[in-house]
């Protein structure tokens, strides 16, 4: 019997599991075959038949007997074309093909049929789990990985083009260097600027804010106010990101299978789903849980354009995200969690026509169709909107102006200093803006004085504000403060409440 052991990996979500491949191969059998154990799914069952023909079509004749493969743990679920490579290396290595001592090497990647290795999803979390352990493991994976990989430093890795370059390298006959590190440069890239947008100073002031404090915000408007053009200019007063934020956002993407080529993802993500999307494709999940949306949209902006067209269960599927920051894919035969840390714009037209309260057209929907439609937003998600903002409609005079409003990187540098004075105060608490405060931690960085409080009462009572809602007004009063570089003051809480909807 010939015999050999190689290491890989496997993942579920983002989580990265050890995975040893043992081969066996029985010579006394007179069936050529090859058996796969170990809980693969189809994918991994399937691995069998792109081996064999891409060992053949490189020119490498299979052993005669059966060849038994197992996946170690043999209780835990493994997904994708990963293990193809392991497994041909395995085969290799009990035939002799390989002579070198294989235990210090981690391989992974797909083969195709004439033996080329293909590009992988999901490479950098993989990469950033094995760097953090520092063992000398020296990684093999396909060269079209090359730029993902470059990004993860304090690992040797190696990419290999097929079989036949993998048996040379491997066997010292073919001289390779590992890849380079290449420390990447965050930077803001060419966006929509707001100094495209005219008038709507109100709704400007309300973007600024949410940005500068991560709050979510609601833009109601009739058609061609500016609604969706507003909202696609928010990434560019964002801040630039961290890099362990963009480690994070290339995590999921890499996941997802939407990196690309682009290696690190360098601005804030902005997705953008339709109105039709299921709940499925926004808060993920499927048959292998891949991230859905609001995953996607982590560290950045999530625009959800006509807000109540989309499905209520879609719409109340967001709860749960918008409050934890992280939302959990359970299936039935895995579960994974994925962070959703987003900043929600939501745009929606008053009623179905889109012209209720408009001054210049008639509205044609009913008092309940208007009331109807408004209800599809439910008050538990309402509460969790931070900032609402009704936007008139452009006049004539506004839209011909010549001035020019104000640049997008004038609003970022007050953004980016009212979010650094927030890092300052969260030191070590693992929270990255005011939105994310908890009510203890709110009551602790708030102190109203007289004045504030009865203005607080009174807007409660009127506009019979819930506790949560009331949290988020001190939240956002909190935001315009940092704005400021002040502490809380009253014409910070008249700002806030002005912000909450007011029918």
């Amino acid at each position: 019997m010939r015999y050999s052991r190689v290491r890989t990996i496997t993942t579920m979500g983002l989580k990265v599991m050890d995975v040893l491949v043992e081969l066996d191969i029985d010579s006394r059998s007179l069936v050529q075959d090859m058996d796969i154990v170990g809980l693969g799914d189809t994918v991994v069952k399937e691995s069998k038949k792109r081996v064999k023909s891409a060992v053949k079509n490189s020119g490498i004749e299979l052993p005669n007997g059966r060849i038994t493969v197992n996946l170690a743990p043999s209780d835990v679920k493994k997904e994708g074309s990963y293990l193809d490579l392991p497994i041909a290396v395995g085969l290799l290595k009990a035939t002799a093909q390989i002579k070198t001592d294989l235990s210090d090497f981690i391989f992974f990647g797909e083969l195709g049929l004439d033996g080329s290795l293909r590009k992988v999803r999901g490479v950098l979390p993989i990469l950033l789990s094995l760097s953090r352990k520092a063992n000398g493991t020296k990684v093999v994976l396909p060269a079209p990985n090359k730029t993902e990989a470059s990004i993860v430093d304090k690992l040797t890795i190696y990419t290999i083009d097929n079989l036949n370059e993998l048996i040379g390298f491997l066997n010292g006959q073919i001289r390779k260097e590992p890849i380079k590190y290449e420390k990447p440069e965050l930077r803001n890239l060419d966006t929509p600027d707001m100094s495209e947008i005219k008038g709507q100073e109100f709704a400007k002031r309300a973007a600024e804010v949410a940005a500068a404090g991560g709050h979510n915000l609601l833009l109601r408007g009739s058609p061609g106010c500016g609604k969706t053009m507003l909202a696609r200019r928010i990434p560019s007063i964002l801040p630039p990101l961290t890099m362990d934020e963009a480690i994070e956002t290339t995590m999921i993407y890499s996941v997802s299978g939407l990196l690309g080529d682009r290696g690190l993802i360098k601005e804030r993500p902005f997705r953008s789903p339709h109105h039709t999307a299921s709940t499925t494709s926004i808060v993920g999940g499927g048959n292998d849980a891949r991230p859905g949306e609001i995953s996607l949209s982590h560290n950045g902006v999530l625009f959800m354009d006509e807000f109540p067209e989309f499905r209520r269960d879609v719409i109340e599927a967001l709860r749960q995200p918008l409050e934890d920051g992280v939302i959990t894919v359970a299936r039935a035969k895995l579960t994974v969690t994925y962070p959703a840390r987003f900043m929600m714009v939501a745009a929606q037209n008053p009623c179905p026509c889109g012209w209720y309260g408009d001054k210049t057209r008639e509205c044609t929907c009913s008092w309940y169709e208007i009331q109807r439609y408004n209800r599809k937003i439910s008050g538990p998600m309402e509460d969790r909107i931070d900032i609402f903002v009704d936007m008139p409609r452009l006049d004539f005079d506004k839209y011909m102006e010549t001035s020019t409003a104000e640049s997008s990187a004038s609003v970022r540098e007050r953004v980016v200093r009212a979010r650094s004075r927030q890092l300052e105060r969260y030191r070590g608490m693992n929270l990255f803006s005011n939105s994310q405060l908890g009510h203890s931690l709110l009551k602790e960085y708030v102190n109203l004085d007289t004045t504030s409080r009865s203005l607080l009462s009174g807007a409660v009572d009127k506009m019979k504000l819930t506790a949560r809602a009331i949290d988020r007004v001190l939240k956002v009063a909190l935001t315009i403060a940092d704005l400021e570089e002040s502490k809380v003051l009253a014409r910070h809480i008249a700002e806030a409440i002005q912000y909450r909807k007011k029918t």
